[in-house]
C-alpha cells in the first residue's frame, strides 16, 4: 500500500501529460498546464497584490520602456530583455488568475511576436536605433532577450494550446541551427553565451511535441556554445573567488547541467550541481539559499548586496532541477529563496522594489555602500527604477512560477505535492481519471499541510494512484495521517514518500512538519536562528519616507524611491552556550499568533514571533549605511552590554534587520 518513491522506468510514462520523449531521461515529475494549479489563502493574496500592482500595470507605471514604443510591440523604443522579462511574469500571473484584463495585455506581445517571424525564422526586433536614455535600443539581433520571449511563448502555448506557437519554435529553432555555426550565442553580448540553458530547455520542450531529430541536434549545439557551467562547478574556482561571475548569470546557468543531463545521462552533470552549492556554503552564499552578488559575486558578508533578479531566476532554475530529478534538496532550497527574500524584496503592495537586498540591512538611504556596482547609491532603496531597471522587470516571475510548481503529474500517474502553500489543483490520473487535490495550510508559518481528494466526476468514487509528497530535510520527526490515522509507512526526512493507495471521494491526507529551532553558522562564524524554512531576524522599528529624485536622475533613477529608517537599537550579540542544540529551546521560545493574517509579510502581523536574550556590543556602530566591521566571532574579553530581551520574526516581514548575530561567550 505504501513505498517510497523511485525513478520512473522507461517503460511507466505518464500517459496523461507530456513527459520526455526518447532519447531524453525521463522525468519523474511533469509540470501541469498554465490553469491548472490555483492559489489560495497567503498565496492568492499575493498574487492579486501583484495584478493591482506593478505586475498588472507596468505599461503606465514604466510607459518609457513597456508602452507602445517597446520594440516586442513594433516601436522604436526597448528592443532587448525588458519587455520579454515583463510578459514572462505576467503571462503565467494573467492565466492563473484568469484575469481577462491582464490576458488582454498579454496577448499583444505574443501576436506580434508571431507575426515578426520572416521566412528564415528569425522574429523579434531587427533594428539598431541611437542610444536614448533609459532605453536599450541597440543588439536588436542579439540571441538572449529571444531566449526570454521563447519561454513566453512556452507558457502562452500551456495556457492556451495555440498551435501557431509549434510552428513559430519549430522555424525559430530551424534559423537556429543554421546561423548558430556563423553566430554563436555569444556573438552580440556574453549573456546569450552564460544563459544558454533557457535556450535548451525550450528545445527539449518542442522535440517532446514534435519529435523532430534536428532538435536533438540543435540541443547538443547550444548545450556546446554556452558557458561550460559543469566545469564550472566541477572544476573550476569560480565560487570560490570574488568578482568571478555576474550574480545573476549564476542563478540562470544553475539549471544548466541539468537541462543538459535530460540528454547526455552523464552522472557529472548532477554532481556538479551539488558540488556547487557545497562550495558556495562557506564562501560566497548566504543563509537565504542565495548569495552575495552586487553584482558581480562576493564572499557571503551579510552587509553586501543580493541582486532581485538573482532571487527569482534561482527559483525557475530550482524549479526546472526539481522536475527533472525529483530531489527534494531542490525544493528545500526553492522554499529558501521564495519564502525569505521575494517577500521583503518588493514592497507589500507591489509598487517598489529593492535592487540590492542585505542580510543585515539597518537602513534603506542614500548612502554609498560596499557594493561592486553601486548605482550612484541608489541600489536598496525601494523604488522603481532605482538601482538598476533590469528586475523592475524581470521580478514577476517569482510568485507565479512558484504556484506553477507546488503540484506535479507524476510519471506513474500520479501526483505530487513537493513544495508547501495554500492551493488547488485538478490534476489527471490513472487512466485520466481527473482529481481535485485542496491543500489547506498556512505553510511556511503553520506546521500541517492538509489535503483533500475529491473527484470531478460526481459518478467516480474510487480511483487507484500514488500520492507524492516531500519531506523536507530540515523536518525531523514527520507524520503522515490518513483520514486522521497514523500511515504505517517508513517516512524520513530529506526523501519523498509514495502512498499507493485506491483513493476515495473525500479523503482527507495530513503531512505534519514540526518545526525546531536551530542556530546555523556563516560568514566570520555568525549566527542565524532558523525555523523549518525560515530564518528569523531582529524585529526593528521602521519608518517610512517617500522622497523625490533629483531631475536629472529620474530618466535612470524613477521619479520617486521610499527611504526606511529607524531610531531602534540593532547592534545585538547573542550568547554561544545558548545557542547550543541542548540549550536553545530553553533559551529562545516561538511564540504564535492565533490568528494568520490574509497577508502575514509584515513587520505588524508577523505570525511567528521567538523570544530571546541578546547582548548589545557599542563599539559595533553604522559605517557608510551598513552595520559596520565586527568580529561575528572573537576570543577578546567581553565587549557587551548586560543581556536583553530581544524579537525576531521571519525575515520576509522585515525591512530592517539584523539576521547574522555576532556570537560571544
Amino acid at each position: 500500500m505504501f513505498a517510497m518513491a523511485m525513478p520512473p522506468s522507461e517503460g511507466n510514462l505518464s500517459g496523461n501529460y507530456l513527459n520526455n520523449r526518447a532519447p531524453l531521461l525521463t522525468k519523474p515529475y511533469v509540470e501541469l498546464p498554465i490553469g491548472a494549479i490555483k492559489p489560495e489563502g497567503w498565496l492568492e493574496e499575493q498574487l492579486l497584490r501583484m495584478a493591482t500592482g506593478m505586475t498588472g500595470h507596468l505599461d503606465s507605471v514604466y510607459v518609457a520602456v513597456m508602452g507602445p514604443r517597446n520594440g516586442w510591440l513594433g516601436g522604436d523604443g526597448d528592443v532587448w530583455e525588458r519587455g520579454p522579462y515583463w510578459i514572462d511574469g505576467l503571462l503565467p500571473l494573467a492565466y492563473i488568475l484568469n484575469d481577462k484584463a491582464l490576458i488582454d495585455k498579454v496577448q499583444p506581445w505574443i501576436e506580434w511576436a508571431l507575426a515578426s517571424q520572416k521566412p528564415n525564422g528569425y522574429f523579434g526586433p531587427d533594428t539598431d536605433r541611437p542610444n536614448e536614455p533609459g532605453l536599450q535600443r541597440g543588439n536588436s539581433y542579439d540571441w538572449w532577450p529571444k531566449m526570454v520571449m521563447l519561454k513566453v511563448m512556452q507558457q502562452y502555448y500551456s495556457a492556451t494550446g495555440d498551435e501557431r506557437v509549434i510552428s513559430f519554435l519549430t522555424n525559430y529553432f530551424k534559423y537556429q541551427l543554421q546561423e548558430l555555426p556563423k553566430t554563436p550565442l555569444g556573438n552580440w553580448t556574453f549573456w546569450g553565451e552564460q544563459r544558454g540553458g533557457d535556450n535548451l530547455l525550450v528545445v527539449y520542450w518542442l522535440y517532446n511535441i514534435t519529435g523532430e531529430e534536428f532538435l536533438l541536434e540543435l540541443g547538443e549545439l547550444i548545450h556546446k556554445q554556452t558557458l561550460n557551467w559543469t566545469d564550472i562547478f566541477l572544476n573550476q574556482d569560480h565560487l570560490k573567488r570574488q568578482h568571478s561571475l555576474h550574480c545573476v548569470n549564476l542563478a540562470q546557468g544553475f539549471k544548466e547541467p541539468v537541462i543538459y543531463y535530460q540528454q547526455n545521462k552523464d552522472a557529472k552533470q548532477i554532481q556538479a550541481v551539488k558540488k556547487a552549492v557545497t562550495d558556495m556554503r562557506n564562501t560566497i552564499a548566504f543563509p537565504t539559499g542565495l548569495w552575495a552578488g552586487d553584482e558581480l559575486l562576493r564572499f557571503g558578508n551579510p552587509n553586501l548586496g543580493s541582486e532581485l533578479c538573482t532571487a527569482v531566476e534561482m527559483m525557475y532554475s530550482l524549479e526546472k532541477m526539481l522536475e527533472i530529478t525529483g530531489d527534494v534538496q531542490w525544493a528545500d532550497h526553492l522554499e529558501r529563496i521564495a519564502y525569505n527574500v521575494l517577500p521583503t524584496q518588493i514592497t507589500d503592495d507591489f509598487s517598489a522594489r529593492q535592487y540590492y537586498h542585505q542580510i543585515n540591512q539597518i537602513a534603506i538611504s542614500r548612502s554609498w555602500r560596499d557594493f561592486v556596482t553601486p548605482h550612484e547609491d541608489t541600489d536598496n532603496l525601494h523604488g522603481v527604477l532605482t538601482g538598476y531597471p533590469c528586475c523592475t522587470s524581470n521580478m514577476h516571475q517569482g510568485w507565479p512560477k512558484l504556484v506553477q510548481n507546488l503540484w506535479y503529474a507524476t510519471a506513474d500517474n500520479g501526483v505530487a505535492a513537493l513544495v508547501y502553500a495554500p492551493s488547488n489543483a485538478t490534476i489527471k490520473v490513472a487512466n485520466g481519471t481527473e482529481v481535485q487535490l485542496k491543500e489547506e495550510t498556512a505553510y511556511p508559518f503553520e506546521e500541517t499541510i492538509n489535503f483533500t481528494i475529491r473527484f470531478v466526476d460526481k459518478k467516480v468514487k474510487k480511483t487507484f494512484f500514488p500520492f507524492h509528497l516531500r519531506v523536507p530535510a530540515w523536518c525531523k520527526q514527520p507524520v503522515v495521517r490518513l483520514n486522521g490515522e497514523v500511515i504505517p509507512a517508513d517516512v524520513y526526512r530529506g526523501e519523498i514518500v509514495r502512498i499507493n493507495r485506491e483513493w476515495q471521494q473525500g479523503d482527507k491526507l495530513t503531512l505534519e512538519l514540526p518545526m525546531h529551532i536551530e542556530a546555523s553558522y556563516w560568514f566570520d562564524h555568525g549566527a542565524v536562528i532558523e525555523r523549518g524554512p525560515l530564518i528569523y531576524s531582529l524585529k526593528m522599528e521602521e519608518k517610512w519616507a517617500k522622497k523625490s529624485m533629483e531631475a536629472e536622475k529620474i530618466k535612470n533613477y524613477g521619479s520617486w524611491y521610499y527611504e526606511v529608517t529607524s531610531g531602534s537599537p540593532w547592534n545585538y550579540a547573542l550568547t554561544s552556550r545558548q545557542l547550543k542544540p541542548e540549550a536553545i529551546d530553553e533559551h529562545f521560545k516561538v511564540e504564535k499568533s492565533s490568528i494568520i493574517s490574509r497577508y502575514p509579510w509584515t513587520l505588524e502581523d508577523a505570525p511567528i514571533k521567538i523570544i530571546g536574550k541578546g547582548r548589545q556590543i557599542p563599539s559595533w556602530t553604522m559605517y557608510r549605511g551598513s552595520a559596520g566591521s565586527v568580529p561575528f566571532f572573537t576570543q577578546q574579553g567581553p565587549d557587551t552590554l548586560p543581556e536583553e530581551t530581544i524579537e525576531l520574526i521571519p525575515f520576509g516581514c522585515t525591512t530592517l534587520r539584523i539576521t547574522e548575530f555576532p556570537v560571544r561567550n
